[in-house]
Formats: C-alpha cells, structure tokens, sequence
C-alpha cells in the first residue's frame, strides 16, 4: 500500500512539474515584458486571466501604485503587491471585462534600470469603440542579466482637470 501510494505521489508531482509552464520568453526584452503586462490583465467579462504570468512579470517586492482623489479631494497612492492586485480587482476584471491597450510609450533606459512612460486606453470589451477610461503607467523595470523584472507600476488616470500631454499620445 505504501507503494502505491508513493507511486501516485510521484506522478502527481511529475505531471505538476510537466504542467509548469515557460514563462522566459514573455520577460526576455523590455518590450514583451510590457505587452505580457496589458495582455495578461486584458479579457472579455467571463474570461480568466492567466493570474501565475501575472505575478511572474513582478520582483518579489514589486509594488502597484494606483493614484486617485481621496473624499476631501487629495491626490492620494495606494501601494499594493501584485497579490493583492488579485484579490482586489481579479474578481471586477472577471465579471465587468477590462482590456487596456497601449497607445504610446517613451523609454529612458540608463544601465539595467528603465523607466517607462505608456499611454493607455482602457474598454470593457475587445470590440468596444470608444475607451471607457484613459491614463499614463509610470513602469519602472530592472534587467538582472537574465531578465526584466517589473518593479513598481505607478498610474493615473486622465481626468478633466489632467488630460493626457500631445507629448505622451501617438504622432499622426
């Protein structure tokens, strides 16, 4: 019986490891780094996201740093783990659908270190028209020699007394 049992522990662990996927190549340049980030949070209401690429993107003492105006009107920051990304919006993303689409980047990049400026537009559906909501990412990454690795992400989103500069939209 013993056997048997260490024999079915062995396959379970076996087919777990085989089932671990390769995620290298979604962080082997700065630019699929970024595009993992906005393909992995973006779906149609009903769609799971792929929660283990999610948290794969991010150092492990990498922070999201939503900004929004507190009930007197202040500008205030909110510093989450990407953990608690998940617990707090996973469900909302899941149930309203949420696809945010980059349309402009500018890169400052000294050594291993980049800070990343990306415009986005925010839609409820891949076939929506019109966003539902716009902002700027401040992403700050580090290359470890193997890698990028996310940091922090700091956003805002536009708002009638902060519309997004012509300096971080698309050039017509």
């Amino acid at each position: 019986m013993k056997n048997i049992c260490l024999v079915l522990l062995v396959l379970a662990l076996n087919t777990k490891a085989q089932e671990a996927k390769d995620y290298s190549k979604n962080v082997a340049t700065l630019d699929t780094t970024i595009e993992t980030l906005y393909s992995v949070i973006s779906g149609d209401k009903g769609v799971e996201r792929d929660w283990d690429l999610f948290k794969y993107l991010f150092h492990k003492n990498a922070k999201l740093i939503p900004t929004s105006k507190n009930e007197a009107g202040r500008t205030v920051a909110r510093f989450i783990s990407p953990e608690d990304y998940i617990n707090t919006s996973g469900k909302w993303l899941l149930e309203n659908g949420f696809h945010e689409v980059e349309l402009y980047r500018s890169i400052q990049t000294f050594g291993n270190i980049s800070q990343v400026f990306s415009t986005y537009e925010s839609f409820k559906s891949k076939n929506d028209t019109e966003p539902f909501m716009r902002g700027i990412n401040s992403i700050q990454l580090m290359n470890d020699g193997e890698r990028w690795w996310i940091i922090n992400i700091y956003w805002m989103q536009e708002s009638e007394e902060n519309q997004i500069p012509g300096e971080y939209l698309p050039k017509n």
